[in-house]
């Protein structure tokens, strides 16, 4: 019997009936991904599936240094076959981690193959899928039609031309929205090495001087705008343990200056910055109806060595947990006190902090938005099985699941959108258990109606995704 058969994690009838009847036929809207736009302009084709696969993929990189690969394979310079083999080798001993699961996926749905990737059959696959890389259909547009996507939100720096999305909104036979997302973290971090550098980078964008907070704002002001007219719905902001305070916004001014001076700055100057900065920046996206998304308790770049070796985003990256939901809630407050909090997407990468999010997400929501505030799907870290319940049934314990947008790839690679087949499996059996053990009821009508919403229409309304032929 095949592993990645109909009934893939799908433990009931109620499960498999709410599946296939609901959650199978609907879009995609992939709101958070790290795609390149030029790349899905130039219809990128892949000369192999390492290319594919395993370039840029630091989930996959950490499993195989894990495995005692040498780094050769992972982010150096060997053969393409070679790497493909030590990844085969490594996801051959991976039970219970979801790149088992996502791995197998990703071969059955895009390329037919329905066998246990090993070093023994390696060769094979790696045939057998290079061979269809080189067709037409499995180019960079064709990836992304056949996963039944929408809409995807790449994520992009307020000093980007967005040129490549001008051109994709030009081009008719693309049908997929491809829409620019907001993130200003590097103008945002001034305590992070090259802030001064970015700045003059930011202001040449804007055609502004940027000598003090005020100018600093109108620079961010006017690319949010020219953001806004070329489709985005949406920021984002990357925090590990933010302390957001009470300040001035001359506390503000003052931390911006001496960052501009190269002088060093104090914990409290730093957080003034940031405070008054996410309050400014959240009156904007309240004033032009993005939602603001917080990513929160990541500590980067752990390890030194390797840092200096590989780079920021090769693998390196950990779960903290010195997140202070208080300073999150205060500036949720300094926001609501102001008529300015826009609708917003709280994620934290340690698990622990699901339930405290969750509660502070209900202390703000208010109409129009139905969950104003939304608890973020599992992210990272946590984007398995056990962190994906875990996340629906906080939300459910303490909110409103069937007002939950549901998940997203937060993925570099074009053939990840089976992780939306997998959280909609997980989704499907959750609900599925309730219905068996008589906790809610088996009205397939209103339930299934609740799964369709999570997979596509909460999202689409939330963010105020345009209807197009494909949507």
């Amino acid at each position: 019997m095949s592993f990645i058969n109909d009934s893939f994690l799908l433990q009931s009838d109620a499960a498999r009936l709410l599946y296939r009847s609901y959650a199978e036929k609907m879009p995609i809207f992939d709101y958070h991904c790290h795609l390149s736009a030029a790349e899905i302009l130039k219809n990128k084709q892949f000369e192999t599936i390492t290319d594919l696969w395993l370039s840029g993929d630091h989930y996959k990189w950490r499993l195989m240094r894990a495995n005692g690969v040498e780094e050769c394979y992972i982010t150096g310079g060997a053969d393409p076959y070679e790497k493909f083999e030590k990844w085969a080798e490594t996801i051959s001993r991976c039970y219970g981690n979801p790149l088992y699961h996502w791995t197998h996926l990703e071969l059955k749905r895009y390329f037919g193959v329905d066998e246990l990737l090993c070093k023994e059959n390696a060769k094979e696959i790696y045939d057998t899928c290079n061979a269809l890389l080189q067709k037409e259909e499995f180019r960079a547009h064709g990836l992304i039609l056949r996963s039944g996507v929408a809409a995807l939100c790449t994520t992009d720096d307020p000093a980007d031309s967005l040129e490549d999305h001008i051109a994709l909104a030009d081009d008719p036979s693309f049908p997929v929205q491809v829409l620019p997302t907001f993130r200003p973290d590097k103008a945002i971090h001034l305590e992070n090495e090259g802030f001064t550098a970015y700045v003059k980078e930011l202001g040449a964008a804007a055609g502004v001087e940027i000598v003090d907070f005020d100018s600093l704002k109108l620079a961010l002001l006017k690319r949010v705008e020219f953001f806004k007219s070329h489709g985005c719905l949406l920021s984002d902001h990357a925090f590990g343990a933010p302390a957001f305070i009470s300040c001035d916004k001359k506390d503000a001014d003052a931390a911006l200056k001496k960052a501009l001076a190269g002088k060093p700055l104090t914990g409290k100057e730093i957080s003034a910055y940031h405070t008054q900065l996410m309050v400014y920046l959240g009156s904007v996206y309240e004033e032009l109806g993005f939602g603001m998304q917080l990513h929160l308790g990541v500590v980067r770049s752990v390890n030194t060595a390797m840092f200096k070796l590989a780079g920021a985003d090769t693998g390196f990256d950990a779960i903290g947990d010195d997140l202070s939901v208080e300073s999150v809630l205060r500036l949720l407050d300094l926001m609501e006190q102001q008529n300015s909090l826009p609708k917003t997407v709280l994620y934290s990468l340690n698990p622990n902090d699901n339930d405290r999010l969750a509660v502070a997400a209900g202390c703000f929501q208010q109409r129009p938005a139905a969950g104003k505030i939304q608890l973020g799907a599992a992210w990272w870290f946590n984007d398995h099985r056990d962190g994906m319940v875990n996340q629906m049934r906080a939300l459910a314990n303490t909110g409103i699941l069937a007002n939950f947008v549901g998940m997203l790839t937060d993925s570099r690679s074009f053939i990840s959108y089976t992780r939306h087949e997998y959280f909609r499996r997980i989704l499907c059996n959750l609900l599925g258990s309730w219905i068996d053990a008589g906790e809610i009821p088996a009205d397939y009508d209103r339930i299934g109606k609740v799964v369709e919403d999570i997979c596509f229409n909460n999202a689409a309304n939330f963010f105020g995704l345009p209807k197009t032929k494909i949507f």
